[in-house]
């Protein structure tokens, strides 16, 4: 009985025991997650992490099992430090997800102290450099996410030593070396992700074979080569395969449509060729994309198999034979696209009827037959594309109840009869293309309200345009020509603004043309040849801004061509074969209209340079006998004078109308976006009273291109005889980069003309040219004595966005595009400033694409124009000044433009001093990236979160690195 106490006793000493260590524990942890948060930078989204009584398994974002912390979800919590070592301090941590903030720096190597990690994703963050060749330190791995970073180099062999790895999501980054054969080892790996990289040329390791638990390869767009391995056969779990997008080549192999497993199988746009196999036993294959390769033979007549197959894309190969009829048996079948193939013979009959169809596109093909009758049965089909076939026989009339219609091309086929009613009038009908057949019947007055292109060329439609279009309001694109069409052309067809293209040639109209224009206010062009229009030509035609071509040829029009004609900037005009009479606009006398008047008897001319008579010589014929004699006299005694002198100006004349005429038909236009303008716009105002501008590598002119007074910049890089070969270099680098790229930040490249000894590029004009001329027009005037326009002084407010928008548009070149983009030659002269101050980057003449380079952080030699001149050192450049100034310690407030030195903003201008100290450092690898200046940019700013920040928020920017030293330096010289 005495030792029942102390039994008790142990017994209680034994059960608090847990008790007291969690509790240890818990305090330990808590104050890890405390200073983690401070290193972390305080960010506001873990603020409610406090030193309270509470257990931080309690704290958002923050998972404990059994007590004790096992992972952190930090993901998009706008972290822009980097990973501190005290993490690794949680003893017990399995999983730390940190995607989706802006922490730079390489790999974060202090996260070998966390022994027990297994799950780490820091996609989507600002990551460079190469991925350490000990990445297998981190041993107990089994999910890896790095994706949506700047890794560069190669993917080292060690990660094959990752053997618990399951998921390894790598794609999305900018390495350009290799992937290691080593990969084939990790023998538990599930899904690998490498995607959208531009590694070296590199062929698929045989290696790969051997990840038999491998569900997910996904390596789209990553620069592959060579044919694909019998080996991955041997993926017998693989479930989603995607090679696209790549340089494959050879055939594909048959064991892959013998995987059980496999759902999605994509090889689109590679080089392959050969027969898709035959033998198919992938019976839960859902998605099959092998278009855009090389591939020849006949489709699968085991595709039929397939059940759960939803989209098969097959176009643009060198198939042949006939489409299965099985294939339209197919119960979840949505997507056929078979399109630019040498096929033939019958559609599928059913297809459509057991399956809900969507896409349907077998155009470019030699199909024959009729269309399927039950396309439309599931009533959500969007579009049935069969154009250049051979097809025949009338339109199903099943189509016309199918009001999820947008668009139906069937052009170039041998269709008859008429169109189902309801096509016209589907909701969603956007384009409806029926040339190039034998369809008859009338037009209907009413038209789907989406309509925007109507094409009927060259088929058997007849009767008149129905009054009362108003349902046709949306029509950019009308095209009716040669048809049966007849009647008056009514004045509702003027109602349509967005018209652009009216064709009716070729039909039996008659009677009047409107007097009246209601609307037509975007037409370019308007072609009512061979038809039997009568009476005057309106003279609202005169009155069309936008009008470039212009046929009204071969109909029975009288009376004079009306003088507003001459406002037009017509490419084209032919008025020939008609019954005018009178004189001809002026603007119209000269060799580019010499085929527009022909067959013409009664039209003349003023000192006629075409084949038309003079206007003026019928007033002699009253004179008498004798005053003919005498004139005769005098025109021959003067003929005799200066008959040499005259003879030699017609030749010299005519020589230089015919080299005109040939100079103008060697240009040659490139459109990059829809211009309301013609290379005879431009070229006919390269005038020096449009020169605005000239640099070392051409001219610039400010050009009208309409009455409404928008203007255009024009580019002229030129020389005498011939395009050397670096301003040769230099307009080619330009068309290539902002012909791909759009931004807002990054000026627009309209298009460009171009002939053997002259190249033009035009671009959206800049109200307030360039920011040079804001910051130094007024002083570099003045001390050369010149006068100029003085423009008023850009306070900070205004020179901080326009650095903020000048970051925008070089972020976006540096991070965003698909292949990387230097400018190399950054300056003020290159910003340019539209009517509210935004700005645009302009000249890329000197602009680099990185992936075309071999080498991401190397360039072969220096570019661009030399350091930015200071304004009162004219012997250095702009950062060795800076640098000078900062190196001797003088106050940087004496270093500021003394017109906008105003203590409000001190703060921001020393961070941007601070920044532009940084960005030009002598060490490449110290400079920021341009994610990281834009960030700090936009946080200087004061618009920044409708919020102004305070100095010490400036003072501990983690992007800013070095700077943060160099301000403190600063503040202990001053």
């Amino acid at each position: 009985m005495s030792r029942l106490p102390l039994l008790l006793l142990s017994i209680l000493v034994l059960v608090s025991l847990p008790f007291e260590v969690i509790s240890q524990n818990v305090n330990a942890e808590k104050t890890i997650l405390l200073n983690l948060k401070q290193q972390l930078g305080n960010p506001s989204s873990i603020q409610s992490w406090k030193n309270s009584s509470s257990s931080p398994c309690e704290w958002p974002d923050v998972y404990c099992v059994e007590g004790t912390v096992a992972g952190l979800e930090l993901g998009n919590k706008n972290i822009t430090r980097t990973i501190p070592a005290s993490v690794c301090d949680l003893k017990n941590l399995t999983y730390l997800n940190l995607n989706w903030n802006y922490i730079p720096g390489g790999f974060p190597r202090v996260l070998y102290s966390c022994t027990r990690l297994e799950k780490l994703d820091l996609s989507q963050n600002y990551f460079v450099g190469p991925i350490p060749d000990d990445i297998d330190r981190l041993s107990s791995l089994r999910y890896l996410y790095l994706q949506g970073n700047n890794f560069t180099g190669n993917i080292p062999p060690q990660i094959g030593n990752l053997t618990e790895l399951r998921t390894l999501f790598l794609h999305q980054n900018q390495f350009n070396g290799t992937f290691p054969k080593e990969i084939g080892r990790l023998s538990n790996l599930e899904e690998m992700a490498l995607a959208y990289i531009d590694f070296v040329p590199s062929s698929i390791p045989v290696e790969f074979g051997q990840l038999k638990k491998l569900r997910l390869l996904w390596m789209k767009l990553a620069n592959l080569i060579g044919e694909i391995p019998e080996s991955l056969s041997n993926l017998s779990s693989l479930v989603h395969l995607d090679l696209a997008g790549n340089d494959l080549e050879g055939k594909i192999p048959g064991g892959l449509f013998l995987l059980k497993n496999l759902t999605n199988l994509y090889l689109f746009k590679n080089k392959l060729s050969g027969e898709i196999p035959q033998t198919v036993e992938t019976l839960s294959l859902v998605e099959i994309d092998l278009a855009m390769n090389q591939l020849n033979g006949s489709i699968p007549e085991d595709f039929g198999k397939l059940k759960k197959l939803q989209l098969l894309n097959l176009f643009e190969n060198h198939l042949s034979g006939e489409v299965s009829a099985s294939i339209g048996l197919l119960p979840e079948l949505r997507t056929i696209k078979v399109f630019t193939n040498n096929l033939s013979g019958f559609l599928p009959p059913k297809l459509g009827l057991y399956s809900t169809l969507e896409e349907f596109d077998v155009s470019t093909s030699q199909f024959s037959g009729q269309l399927p009758e039950n396309l439309c049965a599931g009533g959500v089909l969007q579009g049935v594309v069969a154009s250049e076939n051979k097809l025949s026989g009338q339109v199903p009339q099943s189509l016309g109840n199918c009001s999820s219609l947008r668009t139906v091309r069937l052009y170039s086929n041998n269709f008859s009869g008429e169109i189902p009613a309801g096509i016209w009038t589907a909701f969603n009908m956007t384009y409806l293309m029926l040339s190039d057949n034998s369809f008859s019947g009338g037009l209907p007055s009413k038209l789907a309200w989406n309509l925007s292109r109507c094409e009927l060329n060259n088929n058997r439609f007849s009767g008149p345009i129905p009054h009362g279009v108003s349902s046709w309001v949306n029509l950019v694109v009308f095209e009716a020509s040669n048809n049966w069409f007849s009647g008056e052309i009514p004045v509702e067809i003027t109602s349509m603004p967005h018209l652009s293209n009216l064709l009716l040639d070729g039909n039996q109209f008659s009677g009047l043309l409107p007097s009246k224009i209601l609307s037509w206010k975007s037409l370019t062009s308007l072609n009512l040849s061979g038809n039997g229009l009568s009476g005057q030509i309106p003279k609202e035609i005169g009155s069309l801004p936008d009008l470039l071509y212009l046929d009204l040829s071969q109909n029975h029009f009288s009376g004079e061509i009306p003088p507003e004609f001459g406002q037009l900037k017509l490419i084209f005009l032919n008025l020939s074969s008609n019954n005018l009479s009178g004189k001809i606009p002026d603007q119209f006398n000269n060799l580019a209209y010499d085929n527009s008047f022909l067959k013409n008897s009664k039209l003349c001319a003023v000192n006629p340079i075409l084949n038309l008579p003079d206007c003026y010589s019928k007033l002699h014929d009253s004179k008498t006998l004798f005053s003919k004699i005498l004139s005769l006299i005098l025109v021959l005694t003067v003929t005799i004078l200066f008959v040499t002198i005259i003879v030699t100006l017609f030749m010299v004349r005519d020589c230089q109308r015919r080299k005109q005429k040939r100079d103008l038909a060697l240009w040659k236009l490139t459109s990059f976006q829809r211009l309301d303008f013609t290379e005879a716009n431009i070229l006919a105002n390269l005038t020096e009273n449009n020169l605005i501008g000239s640099g070392g590598s051409g001219k610039v002119y400010r050009i009208a291109i309409n009455r409404a007074g928008d203007f255009v910049a024009v580019k002229r890089i030129w020389n005498n005889e011939e395009m050397d070969d670096k301003l040769g270099k230099e307009f080619s680098a330009e068309v290539q980069i902002l012909g791909t790229i759009r931004h807002a930040n990054i000026v627009k490249l309209l298009c460009c003309i171009s002939s053997e000894k002259s190249k033009l590029l035009v671009y959206e004009y800049m109200e307030n040219h360039s920011l040079d001329e804001w910051l130094h027009g007024r002083k570099r005037s003045s001390s050369i004595g010149e006068s100029s326009v003085h423009h008023p002084v850009l306070d900070w407010p205004t020179r901080l966005q326009i650095a903020i928008g000048a970051a925008q548009g070089l972020c976006y070149m540096h991070h965003d595009c698909s292949t990387p983009i230097v400018h190399r030659d950054v300056k003020s002269s290159n910003i340019l400033l539209d009517s509210e101050f935004k700005p645009r980057i302009a000249d890329f003449g000197l602009a680099k694409m990185l992936a075309k380079q071999g080498d991401a952080h190397t360039m072969s030699s220096v570019a661009g124009s030399f350091g930015y001149i200071a304004p009162d050192d004219e012997h250095t450049s702009l950062a060795e000044w800076a640098w000078r100034r900062f190196g001797q310690g003088k106050p940087i407030f004496d270093s500021l433009d003394r017109e906008i030195k105003e203590s409000c903003f001190l703060q921001e201008m020393t961070t941007v001093f601070d920044l532009g100290l940084i960005c030009t450092h002598t060490l490449p690898t110290t400079r920021p990236s341009m994610k990281d200046v834009l960030e700090i940019l936009r946080r200087c700013s004061p618009a920044n979160n409708g919020e102004k920040k305070t100095a010490s928020e400036f003072d501990i920017s983690p992007l800013l690195g070095d700077v943060t030293c160099l301000s403190s330096n600063r503040r202990g010289n001053r």
